[in-house]
């Protein structure tokens, strides 16, 4: 990501084919060592590309993404209805489940 971010900044800066050298610039001047290797690599990726092209083409893709979650709690709530009053009493112990299993954090936590 910071490979793109940097040739990114470079081409808001009005440089619209960013080099190599113009990427580790970027990169060097935040306090990071730029590998090659990468840069080459994504410069052979873009080439010939139009970078707004790239970005519109990548939006299409991800707008066929699932957004996550909403499906599941859709469902449920239709099954619930269908199946009658003891499948309503059904969810509200497993939330009570839930919120056990998350106090166990396993030993470590997101910030330790």
């Amino acid at each position: 990501m910071k490979y793109i971010g940097a040739y990114l900044l470079a081409t808001l800066g009005g440089n619209e084919t960013p080099s190599a050298k113009d990427i580790k610039k970027i990169l060097s001047s935040v306090g990071i060592e730029a590998e090659d290797s990468r840069i080459e690599n994504l410069l052979s990726e873009l080439e010939g590309k139009n970078i707004a092209d790239v970005i519109a083409e990548g939006t299409k893709k991800m707008a066929s993404l699932p957004a996550g979650g909403a499906a599941a709690p859709a469902a449920a709530g239709a099954a619930a209805p269908a199946a009658g009053g003891a499948a309503a009493a059904a969810p509200k112990k497993e939330e009570k489940e839930e919120k056990e299993e998350s106090d166990d954090d396993m030993g470590f936590g997101l910030f330790d």
